[in-house]
Protein backbone atom coordinates (compact mmCIF):
# COMPACT_ATOMS: atom_id res chain seq x y z
CA UNK A 1 0.00 0.00 0.00
CA UNK A 2 1.56 3.35 -1.01
CA UNK A 3 2.21 5.87 1.75
CA UNK A 4 -0.04 8.95 1.73
CA UNK A 5 1.32 11.85 -0.24
CA UNK A 6 2.45 14.76 1.94
CA UNK A 7 2.94 18.35 0.75
CA UNK A 8 4.58 20.65 3.28
CA UNK A 9 4.72 24.42 2.65
CA UNK A 10 7.89 26.31 3.56
CA UNK A 11 7.79 30.10 3.78
CA UNK A 12 10.73 32.39 3.07
CA UNK A 13 11.45 36.14 2.99
CA UNK A 14 10.26 38.16 0.01
CA UNK A 15 13.21 38.97 -2.27
CA UNK A 16 13.57 41.73 -4.85
CA UNK A 17 17.25 41.44 -5.75
CA UNK A 18 19.92 38.76 -6.27
CA UNK A 19 20.53 36.55 -3.21
CA UNK A 20 21.98 33.22 -2.02
CA UNK A 21 19.26 30.70 -2.83
CA UNK A 22 20.95 27.71 -1.21
CA UNK A 23 21.41 29.48 2.13
CA UNK A 24 17.84 30.80 1.95
CA UNK A 25 16.46 27.29 1.46
CA UNK A 26 18.46 25.96 4.40
CA UNK A 27 17.42 28.87 6.63
CA UNK A 28 13.76 28.61 5.58
CA UNK A 29 13.67 24.90 6.45
CA UNK A 30 15.20 25.59 9.86
CA UNK A 31 12.83 28.48 10.56
CA UNK A 32 9.85 26.30 9.63
CA UNK A 33 11.04 23.44 11.83
CA UNK A 34 11.12 21.16 8.80
CA UNK A 35 13.83 18.97 7.35
CA UNK A 36 14.37 17.25 4.05
CA UNK A 37 14.44 13.45 3.95
CA UNK A 38 15.96 11.09 1.41
CA UNK A 39 13.44 10.60 -1.39
CA UNK A 40 11.69 13.94 -0.95
CA UNK A 41 11.03 16.24 -3.88
CA UNK A 42 11.70 19.91 -3.17
CA UNK A 43 9.51 22.24 -5.20
CA UNK A 44 11.08 25.66 -5.72
CA UNK A 45 9.33 28.64 -7.27
CA UNK A 46 11.01 29.33 -10.62
CA UNK A 47 10.39 33.04 -10.05
CA UNK A 48 12.14 32.93 -6.67
CA UNK A 49 15.06 31.06 -8.25
CA UNK A 50 15.18 33.56 -11.10
CA UNK A 51 15.32 36.50 -8.68
CA UNK A 52 18.18 34.77 -6.82
CA UNK A 53 20.09 34.76 -10.12
CA UNK A 54 19.39 38.43 -10.78
CA UNK A 55 16.93 37.80 -13.61
CA UNK A 56 15.09 41.07 -13.01
CA UNK A 57 14.58 43.34 -16.00
CA UNK A 58 14.04 47.10 -15.90
CA UNK A 59 11.34 47.72 -18.49
CA UNK A 60 12.59 51.24 -19.29
CA UNK A 61 15.83 49.65 -20.53
CA UNK A 62 14.08 47.52 -23.15
CA UNK A 63 14.63 48.65 -26.74
CA UNK A 64 11.46 48.36 -28.82
CA UNK A 65 12.23 47.08 -32.30
CA UNK A 66 9.89 47.70 -35.26
CA UNK A 67 8.85 44.04 -35.09
CA UNK A 68 8.01 44.36 -31.39
CA UNK A 69 6.10 47.57 -32.01
CA UNK A 70 4.03 45.76 -34.63
CA UNK A 71 3.27 42.95 -32.18
CA UNK A 72 2.30 45.46 -29.51
CA UNK A 73 -0.07 47.26 -31.86
CA UNK A 74 -1.66 44.08 -33.14
CA UNK A 75 -2.23 42.60 -29.69
CA UNK A 76 -2.82 45.82 -27.67
CA UNK A 77 0.29 45.37 -25.53
CA UNK A 78 2.81 47.58 -23.80
CA UNK A 79 5.52 47.83 -26.49
CA UNK A 80 8.31 47.11 -24.01
CA UNK A 81 6.55 43.98 -22.77
CA UNK A 82 6.07 42.82 -26.36
CA UNK A 83 9.76 43.45 -27.03
CA UNK A 84 10.82 41.54 -23.90
CA UNK A 85 8.56 38.61 -24.82
CA UNK A 86 10.07 38.51 -28.31
CA UNK A 87 13.56 38.49 -26.77
CA UNK A 88 12.79 35.71 -24.31
CA UNK A 89 10.58 33.37 -26.35
CA UNK A 90 11.93 30.48 -28.37
CA UNK A 91 8.91 30.95 -30.66
CA UNK A 92 5.88 33.25 -30.80
CA UNK A 93 2.71 31.68 -32.22
CA UNK A 94 0.34 34.64 -32.00
CA UNK A 95 -1.82 36.08 -29.28
CA UNK A 96 -4.88 37.81 -27.90
CA UNK A 97 -5.15 41.36 -26.53
CA UNK A 98 -2.48 41.73 -23.86
CA UNK A 99 -0.81 38.35 -24.31
CA UNK A 100 1.38 36.44 -26.75
CA UNK A 101 1.33 32.64 -26.90
CA UNK A 102 4.93 31.45 -26.86
CA UNK A 103 7.10 28.37 -26.65
CA UNK A 104 9.84 28.75 -24.03
CA UNK A 105 12.05 26.06 -22.44
CA UNK A 106 9.73 23.30 -23.60
CA UNK A 107 6.53 24.93 -22.30
CA UNK A 108 3.66 26.61 -24.11
CA UNK A 109 3.12 29.74 -22.05
CA UNK A 110 1.71 33.26 -22.25
CA UNK A 111 4.38 35.93 -22.64
CA UNK A 112 7.33 33.50 -22.35
CA UNK A 113 6.73 33.14 -18.62
CA UNK A 114 7.55 36.79 -17.91
CA UNK A 115 6.18 37.71 -14.48
CA UNK A 116 5.24 41.18 -13.25
CA UNK A 117 3.41 40.16 -10.07
CA UNK A 118 4.92 40.66 -6.61
CA UNK A 119 7.68 42.81 -8.06
CA UNK A 120 7.93 46.64 -8.00
CA UNK A 121 6.27 48.55 -10.85
CA UNK A 122 8.50 49.03 -13.85
CA UNK A 123 10.25 45.69 -13.47
CA UNK A 124 9.71 42.13 -14.67
CA UNK A 125 11.17 38.73 -13.80
CA UNK A 126 12.18 36.33 -16.56
CA UNK A 127 12.92 32.61 -16.40
CA UNK A 128 16.33 31.43 -15.20
CA UNK A 129 18.49 31.25 -18.35
CA UNK A 130 19.46 27.59 -17.68
CA UNK A 131 16.58 26.19 -15.60
CA UNK A 132 17.75 22.57 -15.61
CA UNK A 133 21.20 23.64 -14.39
CA UNK A 134 19.49 25.71 -11.68
CA UNK A 135 17.47 22.69 -10.52
CA UNK A 136 20.56 20.44 -10.57
CA UNK A 137 22.50 23.04 -8.60
CA UNK A 138 19.84 23.11 -5.87
CA UNK A 139 19.87 19.33 -5.65
CA UNK A 140 23.68 19.21 -5.37
CA UNK A 141 23.71 21.99 -2.78
CA UNK A 142 21.14 20.27 -0.57
CA UNK A 143 23.10 17.03 -0.77
CA UNK A 144 26.28 18.85 0.24
CA UNK A 145 24.75 21.05 2.94
CA UNK A 146 22.15 18.72 4.43
CA UNK A 147 23.35 15.25 3.42
CA UNK A 148 20.08 14.27 1.72
CA UNK A 149 19.31 12.75 -1.66
CA UNK A 150 16.28 14.55 -3.07
CA UNK A 151 14.61 15.46 -6.32
CA UNK A 152 14.04 19.09 -7.29
CA UNK A 153 11.37 20.79 -9.38
CA UNK A 154 11.33 24.40 -10.49
CA UNK A 155 7.64 25.27 -10.44
CA UNK A 156 5.72 27.61 -12.67
CA UNK A 157 2.03 28.03 -13.46
CA UNK A 158 0.33 27.89 -16.81
CA UNK A 159 -3.08 28.09 -18.42
CA UNK A 160 -4.45 24.82 -19.77
CA UNK A 161 -5.99 25.19 -23.24
CA UNK A 162 -9.73 25.76 -23.02
CA UNK A 163 -9.74 26.04 -19.23
CA UNK A 164 -10.10 28.93 -16.79
CA UNK A 165 -7.42 29.16 -14.11
CA UNK A 166 -3.76 28.33 -13.69
CA UNK A 167 -2.23 25.05 -12.59
CA UNK A 168 1.29 23.93 -11.83
CA UNK A 169 3.83 22.99 -14.49
CA UNK A 170 7.44 21.94 -14.01
CA UNK A 171 9.85 24.34 -15.69
CA UNK A 172 12.76 22.04 -14.87
CA UNK A 173 13.51 18.85 -12.94
CA UNK A 174 16.56 17.30 -11.32
CA UNK A 175 17.15 13.88 -9.78
CA UNK A 176 14.38 11.84 -11.38
CA UNK A 177 12.79 11.24 -14.75
CA UNK A 178 9.98 13.78 -15.24
CA UNK A 179 7.94 11.48 -17.48
CA UNK A 180 6.91 7.90 -16.68
CA UNK A 181 6.36 5.79 -19.78
CA UNK A 182 3.39 3.43 -19.39
CA UNK A 183 3.31 2.24 -23.01
CA UNK A 184 3.27 -1.54 -23.33
CA UNK A 185 2.25 -2.08 -19.71
CA UNK A 186 -1.08 -3.84 -19.02
CA UNK A 187 -4.18 -1.99 -17.90
CA UNK A 188 -6.77 -3.42 -15.47
CA UNK A 189 -7.95 -5.89 -18.12
CA UNK A 190 -4.53 -6.93 -19.34
CA UNK A 191 -4.64 -4.77 -22.46
CA UNK A 192 -1.31 -3.11 -23.29
CA UNK A 193 -1.29 0.65 -22.90
CA UNK A 194 -0.78 2.35 -26.26
CA UNK A 195 0.07 6.01 -25.76
CA UNK A 196 0.07 6.91 -22.06
CA UNK A 197 3.09 8.67 -20.61
CA UNK A 198 2.55 10.22 -17.18
CA UNK A 199 3.86 13.70 -16.52
CA UNK A 200 5.17 12.92 -13.04
CA UNK A 201 7.04 16.21 -12.55
CA UNK A 202 4.05 18.27 -13.67
CA UNK A 203 1.71 16.31 -11.42
CA UNK A 204 3.96 16.80 -8.39
CA UNK A 205 4.22 20.47 -9.31
CA UNK A 206 0.44 20.85 -9.39
CA UNK A 207 0.24 19.35 -5.89
CA UNK A 208 2.94 21.70 -4.62
CA UNK A 209 1.16 24.73 -6.08
CA UNK A 210 -1.80 24.00 -3.80
CA UNK A 211 0.26 25.11 -0.79
CA UNK A 212 2.70 27.49 -2.49
CA UNK A 213 -0.07 29.72 -3.84
CA UNK A 214 -0.06 32.43 -6.49
CA UNK A 215 -0.56 35.70 -4.62
CA UNK A 216 0.85 36.93 -1.29
CA UNK A 217 1.51 33.61 0.45
CA UNK A 218 5.34 34.11 0.49
CA UNK A 219 5.76 30.34 0.20
CA UNK A 220 8.37 29.73 -2.52
CA UNK A 221 9.18 26.18 -1.39
CA UNK A 222 7.28 22.97 -0.71
CA UNK A 223 8.46 19.55 0.40
CA UNK A 224 6.60 16.81 -1.45
CA UNK A 225 7.00 13.48 0.34
CA UNK A 226 6.11 9.91 -0.63
CA UNK A 227 5.85 10.61 -4.36
CA UNK A 228 7.38 7.25 -5.19
CA UNK A 229 9.82 8.71 -7.71
CA UNK A 230 13.08 6.83 -8.25
CA UNK A 231 15.98 9.17 -7.62
CA UNK A 232 18.95 8.97 -9.95
CA UNK A 233 21.91 11.04 -11.08
CA UNK A 234 21.00 11.91 -14.65
CA UNK A 235 21.36 14.94 -16.89
CA UNK A 236 17.98 16.32 -17.94
CA UNK A 237 16.82 18.99 -20.36
CA UNK A 238 13.63 20.31 -21.95
CA UNK A 239 14.01 17.55 -24.54
CA UNK A 240 12.99 15.04 -21.85
CA UNK A 241 9.51 16.57 -21.52
CA UNK A 242 8.75 18.64 -24.62
CA UNK A 243 7.16 17.30 -27.78
CA UNK A 244 7.68 18.19 -31.42
CA UNK A 245 5.03 20.65 -32.54
CA UNK A 246 3.79 18.41 -35.35
CA UNK A 247 3.01 15.77 -32.70
CA UNK A 248 1.35 18.18 -30.27
CA UNK A 249 -2.42 17.89 -30.52
CA UNK A 250 -2.94 21.52 -29.50
CA UNK A 251 -0.38 23.19 -31.76
CA UNK A 252 -0.84 20.96 -34.79
CA UNK A 253 -4.63 20.89 -34.64
CA UNK A 254 -4.88 24.68 -34.40
CA UNK A 255 -2.33 25.40 -37.13
CA UNK A 256 -1.66 23.02 -40.02
CA UNK A 257 -4.33 20.54 -38.86
CA UNK A 258 -7.08 23.09 -38.40
CA UNK A 259 -10.37 22.39 -40.19
CA UNK A 260 -11.59 25.04 -42.59
CA UNK A 261 -14.93 26.76 -42.21
CA UNK A 262 -16.25 24.84 -45.22
CA UNK A 263 -15.30 21.51 -43.61
CA UNK A 264 -17.09 22.38 -40.38
CA UNK A 265 -20.18 23.94 -42.00
CA UNK A 266 -22.30 20.91 -41.25
CA UNK A 267 -21.50 20.89 -37.53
Amino acid sequence: MPKPLMVIPVSAPVKQAEFDLYATISDALADAGESLEDGDVLAVSSKYAAISEGQIVTLDDIVVTPEAAALAERYSMNPRIAALVAQQADHVFGGIPGFLLTFKDGILSPNAGIDRSNIPAGYAVVFPPRPYATAAGIRAAMRERLGVDIGVILTDSWLMPGRIGTTGVALATAGFRPVQDERGKPDLFGNPMQVTRRGIADTICAAAQLVMGERDEATPFAIVRNTGVELMDIDLSAADVSIEWNNCIYVQSLTEGALTRIETAGD
